[in-house]
């Protein structure tokens, strides 16, 4: 495999998980944009992978393990990307089984509150749009919103119903960044944290939040995604520089019709950095 990657995207997301496309039809979307280096991040499930592997494969496109792993910190929720990890790793494995299954009652509070708000069945119709009842996401009540003509949009639903504060909001207990964290290194894995820019945490706690990923054995950020700002870009260039960590980049795809950008669609990396790639070596296929 080369040692540069010209076109990388390190997260997106099929219908394993709140994506609509098989992985397949992503690899597919991949090759066509010219991404020469791709990863399947679906949230919390590993389902995808071997699909995503053999497509990849056909198609002479390199390609690296991914998961999105949801965690608690500050009472908020923070997305974990690993990538270049064991897929038959027991413990992660198990770490990701454990937030699926917190997902089911989480998902029925979310729909008990919908149904207060004069919206009924939310449960079975946001359930249409996923693959079970363990990947129920709010991405998934909101397509089911969309449909029903409550809102327009995917982004409206979550401002008017499913964000902290609103009618359809339900705090969920994922598992800990430090267990997140160490079960990604002890299958092999890099540890990349996701988006900065989307928790709006104060400054000094988003000092802490990079902090204790260090402590905890992260290695990379997510510098280049579909939610930065071109400042926001440079302000987590800047950070990766100032701690000495990879940097990644990613769309964070999940379908044509909601997502900001398609897969492959960003801009490079800012220069001086280290790309998450050289930190994976062999474990890029």
């Amino acid at each position: 495999m080369p040692s540069v990657y010209l076109h990388p995207d390190l997260h997106c997301h099929s219908y394993y998980s709140d994506g609509v496309l098989s992985p397949t039809i992503l690899a597919h979307q991949a090759r066509a944009q010219g991404v020469d280096l791709w990863a399947l991040t679906d949230h919390d499930t590993l389902a995808g992978q071997e699909e995503a592997r053999a497509s990849t494969k056909a198609l002479g496109l390199a390609w690296v393990s991914g998961v999105e792993v949801s965690v608690g910190f500050l009472g908020q929720t923070i997305h974990i990307v690993g990538l270049g990890f064991d897929v038959r790793h027991p413990g992660l494995q198990q770490l990701l089984a454990t937030n699926r299954a917190s997902r089911v009652p989480r998902a029925q509070a979310m729909a008990a509150g919908l149904a207060a708000q004069g919206i009924p069945n939310a449960y079975t119709g946001a359930l249409r749009y996923a693959q079970e009842p363990a990947q129920l996401s709010r991405t998934h009540f909101a397509r089911y919103l969309v449909e029903t003509g409550r809102c327009r949009s995917v982004s409206e639903v979550f401002r008017h119903y499913l964000v902290q504060g609103k009618p359809g909001y339900a705090p969920h207990q994922w598992v800990s960044l430090s267990a997140c964290v160490e079960q990604i290194r002890a299958a092999g894995g890099v540890a990349v944290l996701a988006h900065p820019a989307r928790y709006k945490l104060p400054v000094l706690q988003a000092q802490l939040l990079f902090d204790t990923f260090a402590e905890q054995g992260g290695q990379a950020i997510e510098v280049v995604t579909s939610a930065h700002t071109p400042a926001q870009v440079q302000q987590y260039a800047a950070v990766a520089r100032e701690r000495g960590w990879a940097a990644s980049c990613g769309s964070d795809f999940h379908s044509p019709d909601e997502s900001r950008c398609s897969i492959g669609a960003m801009a490079p990396l800012p220069g001086r950095l280290q790309p998450v790639w050289e930190l994976l070596g062999g474990r890029i296929h």
